[in-house]
């Protein structure tokens, strides 16, 4: 009698459906060939469907520019965006695509920041990352750069570089410097290991995530991100004012 008047007791909170809260998914590798996301133009299109059945109805796809490994360009990005949305229309997806990049921190980012447009997400944001093995000394010096260039960064993914996981506010200084912090979903699910969903947790805890991606790259990420669907901080996200759903 007790347990059906206060509606029954333990009683398991169910996890999201979908990530249709967030509307836009703003980085993903779905130009097949360019880099070390989708092979072919059916991984793209099987990719695409999949994060479609995922609630996501707009996708900035980012693929990466590294000097020396990616050496994509706005031509080449471009190029492959056009395949991708007509094998889209084709199929009869209902789903918007674009394009801007993923630019890797070195010396040809340098050079294109001074002397070229970079390709952005919407009119201004600019996703870059870094090494996975230390910080570049001239991190802070370039972010204003970027910033008097009237871009406004993102950094991708800064819970899954480890020379940060015992320096927590490192990640709120970023903030004060204006850079946007996007976290990958399935950091949250713990695909990237233990310590970058402890940090992914404690910036969704501490309100100092800004964006949400997939960085989906094949289909291992996929079924990642559908674990992470049941993870019980996702819904803590609910209550953060992200910018992808104004992308």
């Amino acid at each position: 009698m007790l347990k059906s008047l206060f509606g029954g007791f333990g009683k398991k909170e169910e996890p999201l459906a979908d990530f249709s809260f967030l509307g836009t998914d703003m980085h993903s590798h779905l130009i097949p060939g360019i880099d070390d996301g989708a092979k072919t133009i059916e991984d793209s299109i099987t990719l695409i469907k999949e994060l479609y059945s995922l609630g996501f109805k707009k996708l900035y796809t980012t693929p990466h520019i590294m000097s020396d490994y990616f050496r994509n360009t706005p031509e080449i990005i471009n190029a492959g965006l056009e395949d991708v949305r007509a094998a889209i229309k084709a199929e009869g997806i209902p789903v918007e695509i674009s394009a801007a990049a993923e630019y890797y921190f070195d010396d040809g980012f340098v050079r294109k920041l001074e002397n070229e447009k970079l390709m952005t997400i919407g009119s201004n944001y600019l996703l870059f990352e870094i090494s996975y093995i230390n910080c570049p000394e001239n991190i802070s010096d370039m972010i204003f750069r970027m910033q008097i260039l009237g871009y406004k960064p993102i950094l991708a993914h800064p819970e899954r570089y480890p020379f940060w996981h015992n320096n927590f506010d490192q990640y709120k200084t970023f903030r004060d410097q204006g850079v946007l912090l996007q976290v990958n979903l399935n950091s949250l699910g713990g695909y990237y290991g233990h310590d970058a969903k402890r940090i992914a947790e404690k910036m969704v805890n501490e309100n100092i995530v800004d964006l949400l991606g997939t960085d989906c790259h094949h289909m291992k990420h996929v079924a990642g991100l559908q674990r992470t669907l049941k993870e019980k901080t996702l819904k803590k996200l609910l209550d953060i004012n992200l910018l992808n759903k104004h992308l």
